[in-house]
């Protein structure tokens, strides 16, 4: 058995940087305030504005067809031939699951001369009591802007193509988690660089023009991390239109949108003994208000991927600890002889949906589809299966930051079920033996039925979330 390292990125050395930086600003922000100015919520002091504000969320899933333990290695890459191993005789049924999140916000927006506005944010988001991602922020940046020249922005934020995917998109229009956070994009922005441009007027509709620049962890010298992503937002009436596109080298290969880009791979000392990748993403989201209840959602999205090869980078008590690599043919040889190519993939993935709004109450439905992945890739790595989800939802907004929830979702792979060939060595394992998990997918399984040993699963959720 090969065994993957658990060595992590510098992410402690990155925390405690990043919370020394947080704290000193907060801290001499506050410092510098008269002491009746301290208050909880929103508030003035002179030209300086503090807020806080957030979300917290709580959600049960119950899913049917559900394999606990199925997989023997429950906590692997599944990109790892060994991760596809699933344990003989498991009985999946029906099983039910809670996550709860919460993440504030924390502001500073201070009016400066000639009408520019400095700003700082800072957020963190804990998924059921610990840190969402550890090292990493979802907000720590800092701002100047003008109205007429644009906004600037500096630190780490979510990227464009993950957060609008996830909302206000994706939970409108039944989508979710598995139209954000699957394909080739990335989803938090690390040490980078944005500029906004002002609402330019085009064609009697409002467009907005963005490009992000992010060089990722700059430890990573060999294989150096780089991010660009451009985005435009077109308003005119009752349509809405979103399209971006990220291209990034080095940033960790992966198909988890969500992801923050970041290097490479896992530990930077392994940065010399391992070869460069791409990916990127393009993507478009089309919103149309067909009167003041109903609203249509369409949105598309073009994935493509370089390839990582597989490289033992280490040995660890006699076993060989992997790189992070990406649609491989393990135990195959490239056309110059090296040792377990990654080959380039891409695919399209799919999202539809409709929205009714009367009064408190919300109801919608919605499709997400994820397609085969076209690649030269000799050894099955999920490419020629795909994923249909199917929700129908509703909620009701108690109008004081109080909305609840509940949909029921279907989710379909393409192919049925074939476990008896993951157990054997991805070398002379039959073709069609072991069905994985669509290339665009992020996990094994995502949503529902793990495709190993069930194509359908059925899902009931009812959430409450809350916004102060």
């Amino acid at each position: 058995m090969h065994t993957p390292s658990k060595r992590p990125l510098p992410a402690a050395r990155l925390a405690a940087r990043s919370a020394r930086l947080g704290g000193l600003l907060i801290a001499g922000v506050v410092c510098s305030l008269p002491a009746a100015a301290l208050d909880f919520g929103p508030f003035n002091t002179g030209d300086l504005t503090i807020s806080l504000n957030g979300f917290a969320k709580f959600e049960s899933v119950l899913a049917s067809n559900i394999c606990e333990d199925c997989q023997r290695f429950p906590n692997e890459n599944r990109q790892r031939p060994w991760a596809d191993e699933v344990v003989p005789g498991r009985q999946f049924d029906t099983k039910d699951a809670q996550v709860s999140l919460a993440q504030p916000y924390l502001g500073f927006k201070l009016a400066l001369p000639k009408g520019f506005t400095a700003k700082a944010l800072f957020s963190q988001r804990w998924r059921d009591g610990k840190v969402d991602l550890p090292g990493f922020w979802y907000e720590r940046n800092l701002s100047i802007s003008h109205e007429d020249y644009g906004t600037l922005t500096v630190g780490a934020f979510p990227t464009r193509a993950w957060a609008f995917a996830d909302y206000p998109f994706g939970s409108d229009f039944g989508g979710s988690d598995m139209w954000a956070s699957s394909g080739a994009g990335y989803g938090l922005n690390t040490h980078a660089l944005r500029y906004t441009s002002r609402i330019l007027d085009v064609y009697n509709g409002d467009l907005v023009l963005e490009a992000t620049y992010d060089q990722g962890f700059t430890e990573f010298k060999n294989n150096k991390p780089q991010f660009l992503e451009l985005w435009a937002r077109y308003y005119k009436g009752a349509l809405k239109l979103d399209v971006m596109a990220q291209d990034a080298r080095n940033g960790g290969p992966g198909s988890w949108a969500h992801a923050p880009f970041a290097g490479i791979t896992y530990d930077v000392a392994y940065d010399p003994k391992v070869g460069g990748s791409g990916q990127s993403m393009s993507m478009a989201m089309v919103r149309y208000q067909v009167n003041t209840n109903v609203e249509l959602g369409a949105g598309i999205r073009f994935n493509r991927w370089s390839g990582a090869y597989a490289v033992c980078v280490d040995f660890v008590a006699g076993e060989c600890r992997w790189n992070n690599f990406f649609n491989v043919d393990f135990g195959g040889k490239d056309a110059v002889g090296y040792d377990n190519p990654g080959y380039s993939a891409r695919s399209f993935d799919y999202t539809a949906g409709l929205r009714y709004v009367t009064g408190p109450w919300s109801a919608n439905t919605g499709l997400t589809y994820l397609s085969k992945a076209h690649t030269d890739n000799p050894k099955e790595r999920g490419q020629s299966n795909s994923l249909m989800k199917l929700t129908l939802g509703g909620g009701y907004d108690f109008k004081n930051g109080f909305v609840a929830y509940a949909s029921v979702s279907h989710y379909a792979y393409g192919q049925a079920p074939q476990s008896s060939g993951c157990a054997i060595p991805l070398a002379s394992r039959p073709a069609g033996s072991c069905t994985l998990a669509p290339l665009s997918a992020p996990n094994t399984p995502i949503g529902g039925a793990d495709p190993r040993v069930s194509q359908r699963s059925n899902a009931l959720t009812v959430g409450v979330t809350y916004t102060f």
